[in-house]
């Protein structure tokens, strides 16, 4: 039989790369995050990437990511934040995965940002502002996506156990 993909989904800071890993380890899957899939492959960095070529570039290499990544199967896959804010992606993923929001309040998101200096859309003096904005836009397309919603706001063991207790 195959084993279908998990795709974890939330916004930026929710878990879902240390989440990702501890549910590939339990379960037996592979693990990948899109971010670092992408990364290796272009062998630049993310932020290197919006840098260079823009977010439409980084977008059409995420796209063309997400279509690779769809036609293997046994993966945990931790998406970008921004990944299933895209329909296609959303489509594709959704023939082949299923999908899982790790659903975290804006107020614990931006603790756990407060530091951060490696995510290119926060590279802002009103960072806070834009991150707040994002979240709310972002949130209900997540919500549309995902296939089971999941608490992230506990430890990310606790995380994992409840989403291997619900799939």
């Amino acid at each position: 039989m195959k084993m279908k993909n998990i795709v974890l989904c939330g916004f930026m800071g929710c878990g879902k790369s240390t989440v990702g890993a501890l549910l590939a380890k339990k379960t037996g899957m592979a693990f990948v995050d899109l971010d670092s899939y992408i990364e290796k492959k272009e062998k630049m960095t993310v932020s290197k990437i919006f840098e260079t070529g823009g977010e439409s570039y980084f977008r059409s290499l995420e796209r063309q990511a997400v279509e690779e990544i769809s036609l293997k199967n046994g993966m945990v896959l931790a998406a970008g934040g921004g990944t299933l804010t895209f329909r296609e992606n959303v489509d594709t993923l959704k023939k082949n995965c299923l999908i899982v929001l790790l659903d975290l309040p804006v107020e614990t998101v931006a603790l756990r940002l407060e530091n951060d200096t490696t995510r290119p859309l926060l590279h802002r003096p009103d960072k806070d502002q834009v991150m707040r904005e994002l979240y709310e836009k972002r949130l209900p397309l997540y919500k549309a996506a995902a296939d089971i919603v999941i608490d992230a706001d506990r430890s990310p063991m606790q995380v994992c156990m409840d989403i291997i207790n619900n799939i």
